[in-house]
């Protein structure tokens, strides 16, 4: 299960952000996860809840963001939805699509006391 250590590299950031920015508390940590990063949400939130124990995290809200998959025709010149990593344009079939979101997993906001 991968989620497990992509979750402790999630709740080390926050922490290295309390100790830069001093704060004592996270109520809400808010993460945007690309509908083809190949991350599955409840995973993560159940990782969440164990590695954060202990931590300025311990008890935040892991409040998840789920990003579309969005590409850049080459061929029609146009952006356009992706449903999967290296498929065919919606518009014109072709196969140069240049994925431009969809495969994010960042940290968008912190709730903090």
């Amino acid at each position: 299960m991968h989620e497990m250590a992509l979750t402790e590299s999630i709740v080390d950031i926050v922490c290295e952000e309390a100790r830069k920015q001093g704060f004592g508390k996270v109520r809400v940590v808010r993460l945007k996860v690309g509908a083809m990063a190949h991350v599955e949400p409840e995973a993560l939130r159940f990782c969440f809840d164990a590695v954060s124990h202990g931590t300025v995290a311990d008890g935040a809200t892991l409040d998840i963001i789920r990003a579309p998959g969005e590409g850049w025709c080459l061929d029609c010149g146009k952006t356009v939805p992706l449903d999967e990593r290296f498929g065919a344009c919606p518009e014109c079939g072709r196969r140069h699509v240049q994925m431009t979101s969809g495969d994010e997993l960042r940290i968008e906001e912190l709730e903090v006391d």
